[in-house]
């Protein structure tokens, strides 16, 4: 085991990308274990890595969610949020929030989310007079709730490395936390926009809002495409993405009329970039996933966590810390991928439920989206808003807070994960 920690942490030390560390370690640690012979298993580990069907998903969430970008989706979804919330103070942060739930239905992606919402609200918060590191904040902040709130592709990704739990309970058990971290964002929202004064807006004339409504309903069908084919039995994931891909290009071209061939093109080629990366990272996972589990590091693992404290809540706890410290170096997919070929089986070897845990590992590892120093959502909001990353990283304080809150609750109680799934049993 040791050579395989030495290449793991010299290579991650010195910038290799993580799909190669991961690799080279496997590779290192196979050796190790049984000299040449091991060797030959790395090719298999890694095609067995990439070759379920459950993964043709990915590409097809991604591309659909490239779709509603460039079909215009993001103002329609706006335009229909902001007739909801215009005469609230701080209505734009609001709305900030809830078009990232709804967006959630549709990307599965944190900076899918950041950049298709920010680029136009940012700019818009600023022009009303919200500061700018808030309209970041805000704006990286509620674009995590994508990837828990299905479809997911981190749980796809999840679904593909840790077996032993199906992507339909994985979407089922994220509606409820994802819920709660928009509950907890608007609360902490709405609680800043009246200490500071943000602006409200003049009503919505109902007529408006109707007309807003509808121009949103068929952007909104999306979701329920993938989750009403899913959750009844009625599709499988793959077919549910692949059905969600056709009707968004439907309606971007018959309904909008703003998706043209070229930007059908950009968004395959972004597609293409982007599965590129998540399979590339799941093939050299499988090497250091088959590495993790003949090693037996995952018992060494458990044994650790148990010396520190034989109370359930304490270590949950104790491993959330871990999961937010790795976040701060490490992006969402990278982390998901070395960390938990080690971590979940110690896990259900101590006697957690293997759905509950993986739901609050996915909320600990997407809230390090904010986290810095990496923080890619907080760093591209940042960005858009012109405002320096460390203002940004300030006002971003309450609403991680808030989110630890939630971390709390989802670890306190179980069934906030498990509910919803054991109803499709």
């Amino acid at each position: 085991m040791t050579p395989a920690i030495l290449v793991f942490l010299v290579l991650l030390l010195i910038g290799a990308p993580v799909a190669v560390v991961m690799a080279m370690s496997g590779l290192a640690g196979g050796f190790a274990l049984g000299g040449e012979r091991m060797l030959g298993i790395i090719a298999d580990r890694m095609f067995s890595g990439v070759s379920g069907f459950l993964l043709i998903a990915v590409p097809y969430f991604i591309f659909t969610a490239e779709l509603m970008n460039q079909g215009g989706l993001t103002h329609k979804l706006i335009a229909f949020n902001n007739a909801i919330f215009g005469r609230v103070r701080g209505a734009l942060s609001h709305v900030n929030v809830t078009v990232s739930v709804f967006f959630a239905g549709l990307t599965g992606a944190a900076i899918t989310d950041t950049v298709a919402i920010g680029k136009i609200m940012i700019p818009e918060m600023k022009a009303q007079g919200y500061d700018a590191e808030y309209a970041a904040a805000i704006t990286a902040c509620s674009s995590i709730i994508g990837p828990i709130i299905p479809p997911s592709v981190v749980m796809v990704v999840y679904a593909t490395l840790l077996r032993d739990i199906s992507v339909i309970d994985l979407f089922a058990g994220g509606i409820i936390p994802g819920i709660l971290l928009a509950g907890a964002l608007l609360v902490t929202s709405m609680i800043l926009a009246w200490k500071r004064g943000y602006p409200k807006q003049a009503p919505t004339p109902f007529k408006a809002a109707i007309f807003a409504f509808l121009a949103a309903l068929p952007a909104m069908v999306v979701p329920l495409i993938i989750l009403g084919g899913i959750l009844s039995g009625l599709t499988t994931i793959t077919e549910a993405s692949g059905f969600a891909a056709v009707y968004a290009i439907l309606i971007g071209v018959l309904v909008y009329r703003s998706l043209t061939l070229a930007k059908i093109w950009h968004s395959l080629v972004v597609t293409v970039r982007f599965s590129g990366v998540v399979f590339f990272l799941l093939a050299t996972s499988a090497v250091l996933g088959w590495f993790v589990t003949r090693s037996g590091v995952a018992r060494e693992a458990a044994t650790i966590i148990t010396t520190f404290s034989d109370v359930a809540f304490v270590q949950l706890m104790m491993v959330c810390l871990l999961l937010i410290i790795i976040g701060t170096v490490m992006d969402v997919l990278p982390a998901l991928v070395v960390v938990a070929p080690v971590i979940v089986p110690a896990m259900i070897q101590l006697g957690f439920d293997p759905l509950h845990f993986a739901i609050l590992m996915i909320v600990v590892l997407n809230i390090s989206n904010v986290t810095p120093p990496v923080g890619m959502t907080l760093m591209t909001a940042a960005r858009i808003a012109q405002v320096p990353y460390e203002r940004a990283i300030i006002a971003s304080l309450p609403f991680y807070f808030s989110f630890l809150a939630v971390i709390v609750l989802l670890a306190a109680f179980p069934a906030l994960s498990t509910w919803i799934p054991s109803l499709l049993d």
